[in-house]
């Protein structure tokens, strides 16, 4: 079937927490202004219709009327299988595939699990920042390795300070993201290998999120890190349908581990986790029928950010930026502005009433940046520039004065 992504439907009063959580944003000190008015645009969900199989297997386990204890069915392992096989080419077995009921949380399990207070677990910055929280927040030292930007806007990875910290002996993990979340990069088969390598000579484990593997341009080619490499036994995978498929409120994550003594440790921190029939139904429903939907999702994101870099272009021609390899965000450049953070923040959240994710969240390398979630109906991203662009116009116009245009 054909679906209509510019339909705008309403998600006020469902408990959304975009657009119900506005004295949580109001907590966190995003903006001092939220309001029926407020485009909230800083989580990574999604404002567009599910796959209607999706939809229908639901509605099928609604009309049961009955939700008790669950488990997991030979179907739920097979989809995985299935789907991982013909997209990615990777074979993974049943008893690889370990339940968690998220990727952070499975992320706070392998910190627990496979470092010791005091031990070091390396990220490359700027990133996701739960990655920060749960190493510091379970008494763990962070190792930044961060990554390098050249004039263009393109991120690389300095290897020589990975392979310098992975030789650290109290260096015992390492945080991979995959495509990278905020930039963007999908690492190609050669960098993948090289990281993978590295890690397996210092004993360093790799926990991979790569929750962001489907959702890649349409030019662009997504390799699992347990593919780039002949050697696998030191790392761990996180997939999920959540950001694929938009179903995060159904906390759905499967964590890939070939290594036994690996996966025992893990699971055994885990404990006994079942899901919801909700979450088993919704994983076979996507996972089987759910492609034609993604692949249509795909292009209407492409176009999306088409959309998005011309209108910078010719609107607000001083924020870089570049279209992302994978993910649905866009990590934006403000700083050619010549404004602090807090008064590109202001500007952005309280004047045009458009909620961003503050940029210094990611490290300190995303000072003056500006992340945003574009899988929301056109016109309501139409909108949200719109009203962003009037709050710089003044500065515009400044620059443009500046570079002869005016």
């Amino acid at each position: 079937m054909q679906y209509n992504f510019d339909e705008v439907v309403s998600r006020r009063g469902t408990y959304s927490l975009k657009w119900d959580g506005g004295e949580l944003i109001k907590e966190r000190g995003l903006t001092t202004r939220y309001d029926e008015g407020t485009i909230p645009l800083f989580t990574a969900d999604m404002d567009l219709p599910a796959p209607q199989p999706l939809i229908d297997a639901l509605h099928k386990v609604v009309d049961h009327k009955i939700f008790g204890y669950s488990v997991f069915p030979d179907e739920y392992y097979e989809a995985i299988q299935k789907w991982f096989k013909k997209r990615h080419d990777w074979d993974i077995k049943k008893e690889e595939i370990v339940y968690s009921p998220g990727t952070v949380h499975a992320l706070n399990i392998a910190v627990r699990v496979f470092t010791n207070p005091g031990d070091g677990v390396i990220i490359q910055r700027p990133v996701y920042p739960p990655f920060t929280s749960v190493i510091e927040g379970n008494g763990r030292v962070v190792v930044n390795n961060s990554l390098k930007r050249d004039a263009e806007g393109n991120y690389s990875i300095d290897f020589d300070d990975f392979e310098a910290h992975a030789k650290d002996e109290m260096t015992k993990l390492f945080i991979l993201c995959n495509p990278h979340n905020p930039i963007g990069k999908i690492f190609n088969k050669e960098d993948l290998s090289k990281l993978a390598d590295i890690c397996a000579e210092n004993n360093v484990i790799i926990i991979a999120d790569e929750i962001h593997g489907d959702l890649i341009r349409r030019d662009q080619t997504f390799m699992p890190i347990a593919k780039a490499t002949c050697n696998n036994d030191h790392i761990i995978t996180c997939t999920a349908i959540n950001k694929t498929f938009n179903v995060a409120g159904l906390h759905c994550t499967n964590v890939i581990i070939p290594n036994l003594e690996l996966r025992e440790r893990f699971s055994g921190k885990m404990g006994f986790q079942l899901a919801s029939p909700f979450t088993i139904a919704a994983l076979i429903a996507v996972y089987n029928e759910g492609e034609d939907w993604l692949e249509q999702l795909k292009i209407y994101i492409d176009e999306t950010i088409e959309w998005v870099v011309a209108f910078l272009k010719e609107r607000m021609p001083q924020v870089k930026v570049r279209i992302p390899e994978g993910t649905y965000v866009m990590w934006m450049d403000f700083s050619a502005y010549g404004l602090s953070p807090d008064e590109i923040q202001d500007r952005i959240y309280n004047k045009a009433n458009v909620i961003l994710e503050n940029g210094s969240m990611f490290g300190e390398e995303g000072l003056q940046y500006q992340r945003i979630c574009l899988p929301s109906p056109r016109p309501i991203i139409k909108e949200a520039f719109e009203r962003i662009a009037n709050e710089f116009e003044d500065i515009n116009i400044d620059y443009s004065i500046k570079k002869g245009v005016c």
